[in-house]
């Protein structure tokens, strides 16, 4: 298929969950290669809310591509209808590209993304690994059901630059790429890189996933279901299924990923991690 959408930067790109850490990153690079962006939030001026269809068609609104980042995650049992819902509203009203944001190596991911795949418009699925920001800006807590297993960090910068590309330039219309750091960590190696640059007693604790359920209970007060739901997705993620570097950053953009260590001194130098 060849988009005739992307002629000039003149083509409105939505961004949904276009606040968060990953979405405003995606938001700034579109904006740095003029084009127009479109943040997808319950709080934008023009509000958009995953879980409120009525507020779809407004976004929609002369838009020629969309950044799809579903909240509240692909392990919804709703992702797969939603995004799709959400694709054909948006090929009915014109947009010509879609890029899904998935998860590296999650089962639960599937149907998203065959979803987009069947949309009509051109499309590509960014499978993540996890990201450096998880340990600054959220979701990591000191306890973890990691174990000993090795992940490539993925930085939310580099996955942003990837999705800025493949929402405004030729050449990746029906393309799965595969996004990782430059290299293998567990997550007691993050958490010594971290000590390190903050000169703080900074330690990974291993737990098994009930505990960490527990944790997710007890600190978040999030619902029996959900946790059950999170613990097995942890058990599928964290199976060393994903302990492999891609050089597909390096590829596509044509320059080396962010090293765990570069991330973590930048982080400190915008204030992470400092004690009250």
């Amino acid at each position: 298929m060849t988009s005739t959408k992307y002629q000039t930067a003149a083509q409105t790109v939505l961004v949904t969950a276009g606040t968060g850490k990953v979405g405003r990153r995606v938001a700034d690079r579109l904006a740095a290669k003029g084009f127009p962006v479109r943040i997808g939030s319950r709080s934008a001026e023009v509000a958009f809310d995953w879980e409120d269809r009525s507020t779809w068609a407004a976004v929609l609104e002369d838009v020629g591509a969309v950044f799809l980042m579903y909240t509240p995650g692909h392990r919804d049992p709703r992702a797969g209808d939603t995004i799709r819902a959400l694709s054909e509203l948006a090929v009915a009203n014109g947009v010509g590209r879609l890029v899904l944001l998935s998860a590296r190596g999650e089962d639960q991911a599937a149907a998203a993304e065959q979803a987009v795949r069947d949309s009509g418009a051109e499309w590509t699925v960014l499978q993540a690994a996890w990201f450096d920001q998880n340990f600054d800006e959220g979701v990591f807590t000191d306890a973890f059901p990691a174990g000993q297993v090795s992940e490539p960090f993925n930085d939310s910068g580099d996955l942003a630059d990837v999705a800025a590309a493949a929402l405004t330039e030729d050449g990746h219309a029906g393309r799965n790429y595969e996004l990782t750091g430059p290299q293998l960590l567990t997550f007691g190696d993050a958490a010594e890189a971290i000590a390190k640059e903050t000169n703080r007693d900074v330690a990974y604790i291993p737990v098994s996933g009930d505990q960490f359920g527990a944790v997710l209970t007890s600190e978040f007060d999030m619902p029996d279901e959900e946790v059950d739901v999170m613990i097995d997705i942890f058990a599928t993620l964290l199976d060393s299924r994903n302990t492999k570097v891609t050089d597909t950053v390096r590829r596509l953009l044509g320059r080396d990923p962010v090293d765990f260590a570069d991330f973590v001194c930048e982080a400190v130098a915008s204030g992470a991690w400092k004690q009250d």
